[in-house]
């Protein structure tokens, strides 16, 4: 368990922050299609690897319980 770090309640935000924007990122691209060109990377790229990667660490951190307010 860790000493320091985001609680469980600013996990669960972040995660559902996180959901949300994948969500809204996949509805952008099923209805305006896949972007081209450097805009590709920056969409897919930046914006998934960011909400993704945040969706995983959180959920990580709270089925591990590390977070400061683990019982």
């Amino acid at each position: 368990m860790s000493k320091y770090g985001p609680s469980r309640k600013e996990l669960k935000l972040r995660m559902i922050v996180s959901a949300g924007g994948l969500l809204l990122l996949t509805v952008a691209l099923a209805l305006r299609g896949l972007p081209k060109g450097p805009a590709m990377f920056e969409v897919i790229g930046i914006a998934g690897v960011f909400f993704g990667g945040t969706f995983l660490w959180s959920l990580k951190n709270l089925l591990r319980r590390d977070h400061p307010d683990a019982s």
